[in-house]
């Protein structure tokens, strides 16, 4: 019988609440890896197992469980029963080590033995010594206890102990869902799904808005956005994505304001539609890709009356961030080589050749008073699409 053995980090120090956060990560990897054939997924003392089927395929198991926020890294497993006497006990690991390390390739291991259960009669370094000694004398491999090629990992618990011989990283954070909903502003550049990630990784279950230009621009903007979802969507197995025509509401705020403030008007007003959104999904703030500095729109000044426009909390987890961390970030979790790809952003649309970098919020208001807000939010409201996906597919 195969298993996976799963680690976590920050939710071991969550006191009385841990069980709930535990029972929310068992939740997440269940629903992450239906339809593999996977037995049972079950929390044990500090860790969580998860029992393959027969033909349960290890690769795409690994490759679902490093999605699962919460998860600090994990191994493939072989379980040992644990007898009365030790020295039983300890030759059951002898054979399980045996065969876990026959045909690997390393010059250099070492034993390292966890007991969760500490009335076992060895010691920890009493189990190191014993398994070291006989993987010695049945490879002529020597130890290394600083840079070993292969570390011989054993997990002992009350009535079973757990052999692996690899160790796989999770992508640590919070379990999705654990920290409530926010709806996350989607402009399909490089920024805003590393924020959405961002947010993820805390926790939180993202719904997606994006603003596209139609119908003064084509349907690309709106596709890559529908990419960019579906790469985050095994983070947190279901996304809803709201696609919402802006092209019409920009004509209109160009025809009613100064060409300096278009760009923050346009911010405002998708603060005030994304917001309403929010609500009706139930979501405790909103998020946005912004940098600070990085173009006219986050300044200092144009962030704070940007902000101004919404009542939900404005969060912005790359504030700090400079462009190749943002980069580098975007490439590792899968969706920078999307988010270059050419397209028609309604950021671009209608954009004066000179944008106020330092806007006054009461000059902003008042050039708002020639617009009918109420009305172009019910637009964007009225004429928003929504797209679902779910993963497993």
């Amino acid at each position: 019988m195969r298993c996976v053995i799963i680690h976590y980090h920050e939710l071991a120090l969550k006191g009385r609440n841990r069980p709930f956060f535990e029972h929310r990560l068992v939740r997440n990897l269940r629903l992450a890896l239906k339809n593999l054939g996977i037995k049972q997924v079950d929390a044990l003392p500090g860790r969580i197992r998860v029992t393959l089927g027969n033909e349960t395929p290890w690769e795409q198991v690994k490759s679902r469980v490093a999605r699962v926020f919460g998860v600090a890294h994990f191994s493939l497993a072989q379980p040992v029963s644990l007898q009365p006497d030790p020295q039983q006990s300890l030759d059951l690991l002898k054979s399980v080590v045996g065969e876990a390390v026959h045909g690997l390739q390393f010059n250099t291991f070492r034993v390292s033995t966890k007991r969760a259960d500490k009335r076992f009669p060895m010691t920890s370094l009493d189990i190191d010594r014993a398994i070291g000694a006989h993987v010695c004398a049945l490879t002529g491999k020597r130890v290394s206890l600083g840079h070993p090629d292969l570390t011989i990992a054993i997990e002992m618990l009350t009535r079973e102990a757990y052999v692996s011989v690899h160790r796989e990283a999770g992508p640590g954070g919070l379990p999705v869902g654990i920290s409530g909903k926010v709806a996350c502003l989607l402009s399909g550049g490089i920024d805003s799904p590393v924020a959405a990630y961002r947010m993820m990784k805390r926790g939180c279950k993202a719904v997606f808005v994006h603003f596209h230009g139609r119908p003064f621009v084509s349907r690309a903007s709106e596709e890559k956005a529908r990419d960019i979802v579906q790469i985050l969507t095994p983070y947190q197995l279901y996304s809803r994505l709201y696609l919402i025509p802006f092209g019409e509401i920009q004509r209109q705020i160009v025809l009613g304001a100064p060409a300096p403030f278009r760009v923050v008007l346009y911010r405002r007003m998708m603060m005030r539609i994304a917001e309403e959104l929010a609500r009706r999904e139930g979501c405790w703030a909103l998020v946005t890709g912004d940098s600070l500095g990085q173009v006219a729109s986050q300044t200092p000044e144009n962030l704070g009356v940007v902000e101004e426009a919404a009542q939900l909390p404005v969060l912005r987890p790359l504030i700090g961030m400079d462009k190749i961390e943002i980069t580098d970030q975007a490439q590792r979790i899968g969706t920078f080589e999307t988010s270059i790809e050419p397209d028609q952003d309604c950021c671009r649309l209608f954009v004066p050749p000179h944008p106020s970098t330092k806007s006054n919020l009461d000059v902003i208001k008042k050039s708002e008073r020639g617009l009918d807000l109420d009305a172009l939010i019910k637009q964007g409201l009225e004429r928003a699409e929504l797209a679902e996906f779910n993963f497993p597919a």
